[in-house]
């Protein structure tokens, strides 16, 4: 997968964040931690914190500056009222471009779609 993962995972990684924050509050290496245990074994944490640098910029997060028994505060992210509209945006778009994504598979490569609940 390597490079197109990565090139998919730009445009997706805002709101993959996002919906990590939707959980609970958490610090830069906290939620590079949750993503990795997700899945998403090749994340890169500098990658996390520039992104949460324009989260932050965009409003889309409060933060508090929280007491580290090793070295200094750290940032913790919460989701913010305009935060959770980005991620309902996110996941309605999300669901829109599976949707057609699945659909054009469908149409053009039959014996490759993939079989769901309804399906069996």
């Amino acid at each position: 997968m390597g490079n197109q993962m990565t090139e998919m995972l730009k445009g997706t990684l805002e709101g993959i964040v996002l919906a990590t924050l939707a959980g609970q509050p958490a610090y830069g290496y906290e939620i590079t931690a949750r993503l990795r245990d997700e899945g998403f074994s090749d994340l890169v944490e500098g990658t996390v914190y520039a992104l949460l640098v324009r989260v932050e910029q965009k409003g889309l997060v409060d933060v508090e500056k929280v007491p580290s028994e090793k070295g200094p505060p750290r940032k913790v992210y919460t989701l913010n009222a305009q935060g959770r509209e980005q991620l309902e945006e996110f996941w309605r778009t999300w669901s829109f471009l599976a949707d057609r994504i699945e659909q054009l598979r469908r149409t053009t490569h039959p014996d490759q779609a993939v079989q769901t609940e309804g399906d069996q």
